[in-house]
Formats: C-alpha cells, structure tokens, sequence
C-alpha cells in the first residue's frame, strides 16, 4: 500500500503542476481576448483590419484548453460538484466508500470510454483516411482559421489525465477504507506538497 500512496503522491504532484499550467493559461486566454477587443475597437478607428479569425479562434482553443486541462485538477482538489446533502453527514469511511465506488464503476470507465470514442475522430482530423493513409488536416471553416486536429487532439489526451488522476484518487480512497491514512493525514500532506511545489 505504501508504494501505491506514493505513485499516488506522484500523480497528485504532477497534476498541481497542470494546475500550475493552467494559471498561466488563463492569463493568455485573458490577454488575447483583450487584444480581439482593441483591435476590433482600434481597427474600426482607423480603417485598418487589425483583428483576425485566428486571434479569435486562438482565445477559444485557449479556453477550451483551459477547462480540459482542468479536469484532472479540480479533482485532486475536490471542487468538483457534489450533490452532499447526505454525503456531508456520512462518516469518514462512509465517504471513502462511495468515492472510492463512484470512482471505480462510474469515474474510470467513463475516461476509458471517452478516450475510446475519440480516438478515432481525433485520427481523422489528423487526417488519417478510412484506407489507412494520411491527407490533409482538418481546418477551420472560416477564413484565417485554425486547424482542428492539435485542439481535439485535448480531449483524449485530457480525458487521459482524469484517467490518471481517478487512480491516484482511487488509491487514496482505498487507503482510508484499510486503515493506512486519514483524511486529515491526506490533506496534510497534499498541503506540504503544494507548498513546496509553489
């Protein structure tokens, strides 16, 4: 079980730093939708084109890049919505169970079969034929736009770092219901390791 906390401690440090990541992100998604404005604004002024479909298609893959990449983080973190109008008076073990559930039936199998259902779409945007060779890439239909395969590329790749991340929060919950660990424990160290990390 201990090598298993730490492969979970592992994941967790790799996820915060996504987390990390995506601070970063969302101060680029917010300066390049402040630059689509002023230039709208300015170009109009002026006469001169100076904002363009990629700027705009750039801000949403930005911000689609953000909320897919945050998946595995908000997880970690438990700001996930929760129905707890029971759960809040559940027992310590009582929770763990029906995370540790939740995550096994319903969390990974979801991911899994996310990842299975994408893979052949994102292959296709790539430009990956049905008689096994490769053309073009999938492009934005408007003018000046960008290409589809790298953002749809995301979604399993993301999908795959929820997978990752359940497991780590699967060990965690598997560890409070055999005794190993307490919540408080976890915290605690989720905390120190957050310090450090930052």
């Amino acid at each position: 079980m201990r090598s298993l906390l730490k492969l979970s401690s592992a994941i967790d440090t790799f996820t915060d730093k996504i987390g990390w990541f995506i601070n970063w992100l969302v101060l680029l998604t917010v300066g390049v939708g402040f630059y689509n404005v002023i230039a709208r604004y300015i170009g109009r002024f002026i006469g001169v084109t100076l904002a363009s479909n990629v700027f705009i298609e750039l801000q949403w893959y930005l911000f689609s890049l953000t909320f897919l990449l945050g998946f595995a983080y908000i997880l970690k973190h438990g700001e996930n919505v929760r129905v707890d109008f029971l759960y809040a008076h559940f027992t310590e073990k009582q929770r763990s169970l029906i995370d540790f559930l939740g995550t096994i039936f319903f969390l990974i199998p979801f991911c899994l079969i996310g990842i299975w259902v994408t893979f052949n779409p994102v292959l296709q945007s790539w430009g990956y034929l049905p008689n096994g060779t490769w053309g073009t890439w999938e492009m934005s239909p408007d003018a000046d736009g960008l290409p589809r395969a790298p953002i749809k590329s995301m979604i399993p790749l993301c999908l795959l770092l929820l997978l990752i991340q359940s497991i780590s929060q699967a060990i965690k919950y598997l560890a409070v219901l055999l005794g190993y660990q307490t919540v408080a424990e976890r915290i605690r160290i989720e905390t120190s390791e957050n310090i450090n990390i930052e």
